[in-house]
């Protein structure tokens, strides 16, 4: 193509020809120009027709009065081809004055349209989506199981995933989309940051102190994108600070594109970075932070290097790259010696701030430094703590003994503590009951220990949490460094493919201050604050109990520190903000409600969308809509279908809101996970049916997959709920742990009670239960003794105006995991052998607070403490009610109750017999064998069982004051029993 002042000549074949013929009007009409178009024949080399146009660019400049014609043409374009060789050779021996034009077109094209910057970020989304979402779990996987796979191997399947984007969820079409250049993978010292250089056929090195180099790029609709990670393997300090400094050298290159800077500012900003912190570096670093980058890759006329003084405008897209070249790592492993570092990104000039297009895949330290030692030293810090119990210890269950002995010890603790507690409350000068989200104590209050001689000294470097300091103890750098717990902003654990369980614990620091009040956040900026640590454990379970345990203490700090705030009454609700229309709401469809909308007609599922301060849950009738405010929410659950049939979320509520006609506290969105009908009839179906086998893994897909969706919503919420404007709320989806519940009859059947974080929960079975742990007061475990199968569960709350909370027939294989599960969330129990009548016991407490105060509290509690006045127990027991083995005795019918009252004129008769056999002292042994011999020597053995079981149930039931509705002639409801 050959442009003048009033013609454009082109000179091509016939069929491209034909395609031109369309330009010659629409020139004509829009510039003035005549299109000249020069057919080549099939088999000619074009030369006359050359010849023609070089006689036409004489004319034209004659016409113009310049004897030499000036021709502009693009030096770099190297010709292909004979034509194109023919015509570079005739323009040289033309005797024209020839410029170089490369610069003048880049730099026009340098600035893109609004849909060339599309393209871009389109291409940009790709990219960092497949670094995301496929690159790095491809990696983690091969170095977790320790695979052997070569760079080059890496790269082709990288590359089939850049052309095939459904694979890593992009919706984009497979025809406009292309690769940049061949994907790069580079490990074991030999690196090169060049954009020409090749994955070889060598495997991947991970060795500890290893660097793993990944570079993609990518195109849509011809325009480019490009995208480098550095992954370090067991970094040392040296790598660590290389990193973190190239890390800041590169964000000051990118703050440094700015429409007007010259494009040498650019790396300038960067060089003075690595020259102010790590001056060691500086002779490492790349040439140059990057090219321009568009319908070429490299735009090489506004390269980002040290003499460039081109101006940068808004609109132009950069690759900016930039790395460490050939630095030395201490180990004698020489395919760790040598390493590079490189981060690349792709970023738009906007008329404020660049934008960088594939920020979605993170460069921080955190996310690309990974840590495969840990294990190797817990497991030595195990095997260390073995050797020593194993010289302690004299009997095998004395390690047992010790933790039960700690445990004794931690609830003497929570005594002492409840107690003054529970007195400074009754007297009115102190916390109230419950829990709300008032006001929290300013960073300058947050004393961890004021002396470092307080820190309890631990030999394992293990994750450490004091509950009466309310601070957390981290391994860091083989010494426990101590935390706050109101310093702790979040904490959050997983859980991969190989069950190796990871803990991430993020930390307030300056800028996002614990309150909006908190002046203090700012006061010392100077200090290095510590914004987030990672741990990992290869014990599931321990990573688990270290994160209830951190959530736990964290609830609790908040919820003392809040109490004041707690909501009393209802309140109106604020009303749903809708998401925008260009902002698509957070949904989750086909969900089930409790309680269900009243009215006929068949029910119906509906779709939850969580909009700017609340969720909508709606069906397609125009009347069944729920609106559930987070300001509102004060526990959410999501309870994943393991051992149920169904998935479920859950929110427990400050006030009570109106779902159809039924004004509730608990709402619950679920979807069944499989059918919960059995087909009945027909032959029982063998397992190796086929069929059968085939249903299974059916139901199987299905339940992962609702699993997954469930899942997905959750995190969304949960990152929706991280904004600065919600972060206030301090929600954050919560999940039951299974390996802590029990089985238990908190109302009238049988339930699977499970703990989680902050509560005591049961959301399969209707009516719900949810109990918040800051809530309450004291646990008593009743009906504790030798040959009880069962025991029960009485929760006081601090707020005595309450009911205690009964969970009845707890099997007592339960007991030890119960005990253990309340200590670790600081909750004080006691145990009794019978039952307490709890609404005596309050009234008492409340009517005379001074004189519970003086005799000790909740010490009357205490079984080991009252053995010792066993001889008063018919004064004691008056305020105990019947238990589940005599009211099982007990008439069913109103119309018995006088048979009901001589049959309690028996059993005192019977009690006092039981009396004077236990002031002898003695055991049940004894007493059975007795009964026994008495039996056969009457001829009465027959009946020997009977008698023993009536003897057992009343000698537990013993010199109990009979429930008020007995002695008014109403007998006492049965309680639920577990078949």
């Amino acid at each position: 193509m050959v442009f003048m002042k009033t013609d454009i000549h082109f000179l091509c074949t016939q069929r491209k020809a034909s395609l031109l013929e369309t330009l010659k009007k629409r020139a004509k009409e829009a510039i003035g120009a005549d299109v000249s178009i020069h057919v080549k024949p099939k088999n000619d080399d074009g030369a006359i027709l050359i010849d023609k146009i070089l006689s036409a660019i004489h004319a034209s400049s004659d016409k113009n009065g310049h004897d030499n014609p000036v021709v502009g043409y693009i030096a770099k374009e190297l010709p292909e081809g004979k034509l194109l060789e023919s015509w570079t050779e005739k323009l040289k021996t033309s005797g024209f004055q020839l410029f170089d034009t490369t610069n003048a077109f880049s730099e026009l094209f340098a600035v893109k349209e609004a849909i060339e910057i599309t393209n871009v970020k389109k291409a940009a989304f790709l990219t960092a989506s497949v670094m995301k979402h496929f690159v790095v779990p491809k990696l983690e996987k091969v170095i977790d199981e320790e695979k052997k796979v070569s760079h080059s191997s890496l790269m082709n399947d990288t590359e089939k995933a850049i052309l095939d984007p459904a694979k890593v969820k992009v919706k984009l079409k497979a025809e406009n989309i292309d690769i940049c250049y061949p994907p790069i993978f580079q490990s074991g010292g030999d690196f090169d940051l060049k954009p020409t250089a090749s994955s070889n056929d060598e495997n991947l090195c991970y060795d500890p102190k290893s660097v793993i180099i990944c570079a993609i790029g990518s195109r849509y609709n011809s325009y480019c994108s490009n995208l480098a990670r550095t992954f370090l393997i067991d970094a040392n300090a040296m790598q660590s600070k290389a990193y973190e400094v190239l890390l800041k050298a590169h964000d000051a290159a990118i703050a440094a594109l700015k429409p007007g800077n010259v494009a040498s500012v650019v790396y300038q900003a960067a060089a003075s970075v690595v020259e102010r912190d790590a001056p060691e570096f500086a002779s490492h670093l790349t040439k140059s932070a990057g090219t321009g980058i568009g319908l070429e890759f490299r735009e090489s006329s506004f390269s980002l290097n040290a003499r460039n003084e081109r101006i940068l405008k808004a609109g132009m897209v950069f690759n900016v790259s930039l790395g460490f070249q050939n630095l030395h790592a201490e180990t004698n492993n020489p395919m760790t010696e040598k390493y590079s570092l490189l981060i690349a990104d792709t970023v738009i000039i906007n008329e404020k701030a660049a934008e960088v297009v594939t920020s979605i895949s993170s460069k921080a330290v955190k996310d690309v430094a990974y840590s495969f030692n840990e294990d190797d030293e817990e497991e030595e810090h195990l095997e260390v703590k073995r050797e020593v119990n194993a010289k302690a210890t004299l009997r095998s269950d004395n390690q047992e003994m010790s933790k039960e002995e700690l445990r004794r010890q931690h609830q003497a603790e929570l005594a002492r503590q409840k107690n003054e507690e529970t007195a400074r409350r009754l007297a009115g000068g102190g916390s109230a009951a419950g829990e709300g989200r008032g006001s929290v104590r300013s960073s300058s209050e947050l004393i961890a220990y004021k002396n470092v001689n307080d820190i309890p000294q631990s030999r394992e470097l293990m994750i450490q949490i004091d509950q009466k300091n309310e601070v957390i103890l981290l391994p860091i750098y083989g010494s426990m460094v101590p935390f706050h717990i109101a310093t702790v902003k979040s904490v959050t654990s997983q859980q991969d493919s190989n069950r190796t369980g990871y803990i991430r614990i993020i930390f307030n620091v300056p800028g996002t201050p614990f309150s909006p009040q908190d002046a203090n956040s700012m006061k010392f900026q100077g200090s290095i604050y510590l914004k987030e640590v990672s741990f990992r454990s290869k014990n599931p379970r321990h990573v688990s109990e270290v994160v209830q345990q951190i959530k736990s203490l964290r609830r609790q700090v908040n919820s003392r520190e809040s109490e004041k705030a707690e909501r009393a009454t209802l309140v109106t609700q604020e009303k749903l903000q809708l998401s925008a229309s260009r902002f698509k709401p957070v949904r989750l469809s086909d969900l089930w409600i409790r309680p269900v909308f009243g009215g006929r007609g068949r029910k119906l599922t509906g779709s939850l969308e969580a909009h700017v301060n609340g969720f909508r849950y709606s069906t397609s009738r125009p009347d069944e809509r729920v609106d559930v405010m987070f300001g509102n929410i004060k526990h959410a659950f999501f309870q994943p279908a393991e051992k149920e049939m169904i998935t479920l979320l859950h929110f427990h509520l400050h006030n009570h809101i109106m779902v159809g006609n039924k004004k509730t506290k608990d709402v619950q969105f679920y979807v069944e996970v499989m059918d919960v009908v059995q087909t009945l009839g027909g032959g029982r179906r063998s397992a190796y049916d086929p069929d059968e086998i085939e249903e299974e893994q059916r139901e199987r897909e299905r339940k992962n997959r609702i699993n997954t969706e469930f899942q997905n919503f959750v995190s969304r919420v949960n990152d929706l709920w991280g904004q600065p404007q919600l972060r206030g709320l301090d929600l954050e989806f919560d999940q039951p742990l299974r390996e802590l519940g029990f089985p238990g009859v908190p109302y009238k059947s049988s339930a699977f009670i499970v703990p989680t974080s902050s509560c005591l929960v049961e959301l399969i079975e209707t009516p719900f239960l949810v109990v918040t742990l800051s809530e309450i007061e004291i646990v008593n475990l009743e009906r504790v003794g030798l040959g009880q199968k069962n025991l029960d569960m009485a929760i006081v709350f601090k707020d005595f105006k309450r009911d205690v909370l009964r969970i009845d027939s707890i099997p007592s294989t339960s007991l030890d995991g119960i005990k253990e599960w309340l200590d670790t969330t600081d909750l004080k129990y006691y145990e009794s052998r019978l039952n307490l009548n709890w609404r005596m016991i309050l009234k008492t407490i409340t009517d005379d607070p001074e004189k519970f105060i003086e005799d000790g509290g909740w010490e009357f509690l205490n079984l080991e403490a009252s053995d010792s006045d066993s001889e008063n127990s018919e004064e004691s027991d008056q305020g105990y009610e019947p238990s589940d083995a005599q009211s099982e005795s007990e008439s069913e019918d109103e119309d018995e109750d006088s048979a009901s009252l001589v049959e309690s004129d028996e059993d005192e008769e019977e009690d006092s017999e039981e009396e004077s056999e236990e002031e002898k002292g003695k055991t049940w042994e004894e007493l059975e064998r007795e009964a026994s011999h008495a039996d056969r020597e009457k001829g009465d053995e027959s009946d020997s069982e009977e008698e023993r079981k009536r003897r057992k149930m009343k000698a537990f039931g013993r010199a109990r004051a009979p429930d008020k509705k007995v002695s008014r002639g109403i007998p006492p409801s049965k309680r639920p029993k577990l078949r």
